[in-house]
């Protein structure tokens, strides 16, 4: 049987993920984005010209036919439910504070994984962080963020890469929790 995965956001992370994740065929994924794919992700994004102005849940569809895309926001508590494993890869705090919400450790009501990146730093927080530093991981500006640079020209010169870094410590993650191994209740990476 497969199991059950959402990842909310298929964009530079979401969409690098999903990629590493399909091939194997053991995962039964939903994707949920309201964004639509734009020129400048086609250089760090798993998208291709021919998607500019899509949604980016129904490109991802496209690529993936058993992957089922939902083009909408994830907004409330019930949206999350039935999945053995909820991905955070959007880019707004609004949507993370929402998995916070469903608590940490064994007793979480929603076991999940927040992954972000920007610039040169990603990081991979899981639903086994210490409950002390929920506050800390939640900080920051409430408008989105992008995994580039704010610095970012739009030139496929200037694109960082740590979207990928990510995606791939995240599904050697996924792969290792699903088979019962051990793995570290967070993760940051910097270049």
């Amino acid at each position: 049987m497969k199991r059950k995965i959402m990842i909310i956001g298929a964009g530079g992370i979401g969409s690098m993920l999903i990629h590493n994740l399909e091939r194997l065929g053991i995962y039964d994924i939903t994707v949920y984005d309201d964004d639509k794919v734009e020129y400048k992700n086609i250089f760090y994004q798993h998208y291709e010209s021919a998607h500019i102005g899509l949604n980016k849940a129904k490109a991802i569809k496209k690529q993936f036919t058993d992957v089922k895309a939902e083009p909408y926001l994830v907004l409330v508590p019930k949206q999350l439910k039935g999945y053995d494993l909820v991905i955070c890869c959007a880019d707004n705090l609004d949507v993370r504070r929402l998995l916070y919400r469903q608590g940490t450790g064994d007793d979480a009501n929603v076991k999940w994984l927040d992954l972000r990146a920007q610039g040169r730093n990603a990081t991979l927080i899981s639903y086994m962080l210490n409950p002390d530093l929920v506050d800390t991981v939640l900080t920051g500006e409430e408008g989105s963020f992008s995994c580039q640079a704010q610095s970012w020209d739009g030139s496929a010169e200037g694109v960082n890469m740590m979207n990928n870094v990510i995606a791939s410590v995240a599904a050697q993650w996924i792969q290792k929790w699903f088979n019962k191994q051990e793995v570290s209740a967070s993760m940051v990476y910097n270049i």
